[in-house]
């Protein structure tokens, strides 16, 4: 059942452990009330992808994921025919001494060999409630398949030339995510609700923290959030994201620590973050340096 309210919406999202702001809340509640899709934009690691895992969570629907990708068609994301059974198909048909070559045709192009992609698997669906469809990383696709999901976006169809049209019974729950390498042709927002996730503040990610790394320490978990929201004020080539702090907190948790030190920090830096150069940067006097500062962070 769809939530009836904004407030509904953050108790629904709260149910299935996604800390969301209000701003992300009503949107979501819009999309899902207006049938719209909606387009999440943000940097990697801010929760775009989860949220769409739980909104299918707490909806008790199935989650069909498209993960996008430079060189993606219509046969990886749509459908194609499952060629070598038509080729068995055929040497059985010859085998028998099937004459008739249109029915043969017709067979070897019916729904028994049509292979299901993501798309088709969000759209052609008998059973209520409709999926949750995840297309994820768009701006990692080329433009023209792009031009592709707008028959999808619009009409929540796809032609297959050979079988006609597949229209979903009711429209899925559509999320689309961008961590904005490029930016989505317009036509494309056009059709969708656009919302901006940006790194949570402090007493958000906190909040996070003690849904998805619960073994932590208050103490610990306070430390952690607070030396994240530090190095995301650094010019580093990749700040890190929520998923970081997750991972980084439950690391150390999982090293027997219950506060955080300098040694510590710096022997765990690589699961916070991702390049040589920022963890060089980071790492031993500019640790030392934040770690100084947590107690005039740490008023929460």
């Amino acid at each position: 059942m769809l939530p009836e309210s904004v407030d509904c919406t953050l108790e629904l999202l709260a149910g299935a452990d996604y800390v969301a702001e209000r701003s992300l809340a009503t949107v979501v509640y819009l999309a899902l009330r207006m049938r719209r899709p909606l387009f999440l934009e943000g940097e990697a690691g801010v929760g775009k992808t989860e949220l769409a895992k739980a909104l299918a969570q707490a909806l008790d629907t199935r989650l069909v994921r498209l993960q996008c990708y430079e060189g993606l068609d219509v046969s990886s994301a749509v459908y194609e025919w499952d060629y070598s059974r038509q080729m068995l198909e055929i040497r059985l048909a010859e085998a028998s001494g099937a004459s008739s070559r249109q029915a043969i045709a017709n067979e070897l192009f019916s729904e028994r060999f049509l292979l299901r992609r993501p798309l088709m698997q969000a759209i052609d669906f008998a059973a209520l409630p409709a999926p949750v469809l995840l297309i994820d990383e768009l701006d990692r696709a080329d433009e023209p398949f792009e031009a592709f999901l707008l028959e999808v976006l619009s009409e929540y169809q796809v032609s297959v030339p050979e079988l006609g049209v597949f229209k979903a019974p009711t429209p899925p729950i559509v999320v689309l995510t961008s961590n904005r390498t490029r930016e989505v042709h317009d036509a494309v927002k056009r059709r969708c609700l656009y919302h901006w996730i940006d790194y949570p503040q402090t007493e958000r990610e906190l909040a996070i923290l003690r849904r998805k790394a619960p073994t932590a320490a208050q103490t610990l978990a306070q430390q952690v959030v607070a030396f994240v929201q530090r190095l995301r004020a650094l010019d580093l080539f990749k700040s890190p994201g929520i998923a970081e702090s997750i991972d980084w907190c439950n690391a150390i948790v999982a090293l027997d620590r219950s506060e955080l030190d300098a040694d510590t920090a710096d022997a765990t830096l690589g699961v916070l973050l991702k390049y040589q150069d920022d963890i060089a940067r980071v790492r031993g006097a500019e640790t030392a340096r934040i770690l100084a500062q947590l107690p005039a962070t740490m008023a929460y």
